[in-house]
């Protein structure tokens, strides 16, 4: 039976549901409305290029690894190895962060006597279903995210339409003047710029399980300029909702998106708690949905790398699905642990626990490092491989669009360090000495393939 291919509509729904992240994208509106010209700023320089690249590199190489493939191709097997190890890696430090999210919101809007211990089980139990998705193989990851992305989409469409009629019936939380829109160029915006370029990464994720997309020659550009479009402008419309709702200098960049929802559907009057209620309910399946896209996106990209070929852990195979289910399994098993001592340790472990959320921010930058370089030198070194699509512009168009998406990059590494606090030895101990570990397992998971395949 001839295997079913991934269309383009579900390539746009997977990478929609992937990029567009309900519970990080309200921090920049703290900005208050010019936050909404910066988002426009940063998708133009930023999101644009990021976006044309990957459309460059999925048509011209349709086999699943994605970016470690193109890395590989382009700078070698060592390099390409710490880049599949840092985009799998990070999925397992932040999953936990996602599903906290979802047992804090779950608690407030349904549940509001809900104990921590309580809060816990839900929270692990979350990451388990992730796991056992993902193990089930791509077919039911992308129907999943399919069906999520169009309740995202409505989501986000919601804030924009009750945020219209909110502003009509009981007018606004922020200034909307000309004036408000206009860009104060300092360390904030440039700031919350990298927190944007974080929300707007993931064009790559599809190209994991190229084999499995239909003409991806065709299909991969033309999914980048409509999952593009859509993304860019969901964003700014459920800022739009954001700032509508609540005074910026009141705006809580962790909680913002759920109490702006809340305050949103009081134009229902006595109907607000369900309206509140369901929009609530269908978010939390939308992050569910966004850990589908990325843990299926960090294990293929991982699962693709030499290494695991050598080991026993990543490079099981589940016997029905072959899928790679220790891979998943031991993704879960790092989430439990963080999530165990998150909610042991009680307050006292939060500085901790987001500090190492903030070193997984990091780790997740990284691989980005190699992807726009690689694109350059793959065009001077492979010029013989068809490329469906070429992004505009020559050689010039795409060195400039290369500059600018490492430059983003780059720049969200650096800012990272600057927590406008001083320095904190726990902080930034533990992106330095944590990152440093990380990326020394890469190499030794890089010398036991080499070893093992000389052997």
């Amino acid at each position: 039976m001839e295997e079913k291919k991934v269309s383009l509509f579900k390539m746009v729904s997977f990478t929609v549901c992937g990029i567009v992240v309900l519970d990080t994208f309200v921090a920049p509106a703290v900005m208050g409305v010019s936050s909404i010209s910066v988002w426009l700023l940063t998708t133009i320089l930023f999101f644009v290029p990021y976006g044309l690249i990957n459309a460059e590199l999925g048509a011209a190489y349709p086999e699943d690894g994605g970016i470690y493939l193109w890395v590989k191709r382009a700078f070698g097997e060592f390099q390409a190895t710490l880049v599949a190890w840092f985009y799998w890696v990070n999925v397992a430090f932040w999953m936990p962060a996602v599903f906290i999210a979802f047992t804090t919101w779950f608690s407030l809007a349904f549940a509001p006597n809900l104990g921590t211990w309580s809060s816990s089980i839900i929270t692990i139990a979350m990451c388990w279903v992730i796991v056992y998705i993902g193990i089930r193989g791509a077919d039911l990851s992308v129907t999943m995210t399919n069906i999520a992305a169009i309740i995202k989409v409505g989501v986000l469409l919601v804030f924009g339409v009750l945020g219209v009629v909110y502003a009509a019936t009981k007018g606004v939380a922020n200034d909307f003047s000309l004036a408000s829109f206009a860009i104060d160029f300092n360390f904030d915006t440039i700031a919350y710029s990298s927190a944007i370029v974080y929300n707007l990464l993931g064009f790559e994720l599809i190209s994991s399980i190229a084999s499995q997309v239909e003409e991806p020659g065709k299909n991969i550009p033309k999914m980048t300029i409509l999952a593009g479009v859509l993304i860019a402008g969901l964003y700014i419309v459920g800022t739009f909702g954001v700032l509508v709702a609540i005074p910026a200098d009141q705006l809580d960049p962790l909680d913002g998106f759920f109490y702006a929802i809340k305050e949103l559907c009081s134009v229902f009057g006595p109907g607000q708690e369900i309206a509140f209620s369901i929009v609530i309910a269908a978010t939390l399946l939308t992050l569910v949905s966004n850990m589908i896209s990325w843990t299926l996106g960090g294990v293929e990209v991982l699962d693709e790398a030499e290494f695991t070929k050598y080991t026993k852990v990543l490079g099981h195979r589940h016997p029905k699905y072959d899928t790679p289910d220790y891979s998943y399994i031991l993704m879960g098993v790092i989430s439990t642990v963080l999530i165990v001592i998150n909610f042991s340790l009680g307050e006292s472990a939060n500085e901790a626990f987001w500090t190492i959320l903030s070193f997984s921010f990091l780790v997740f930058f990284l691989p980005y490092l190699w992807l726009f370089p690689a694109a350059v030198k793959l065009r001077i070194t492979d010029p013989d491989t068809p490329r469906p699509y070429k992004i505009p512009g020559g050689m010039f168009g795409l060195c400039l669009s290369a500059f600018l998406g490492f430059a983003f990059i780059a720049l969200g590494c650096f800012l990272l360090f600057f927590t406008g606090e001083g320095f904190d030895p726990l902080y930034h101990g533990t992106l330095v000495i944590g990152t440093g570990l990380t990326t020394l397992f890469g190499v030794h998971l890089y010398r036991l393939s080499h070893k093992q395949a000389s052997v």
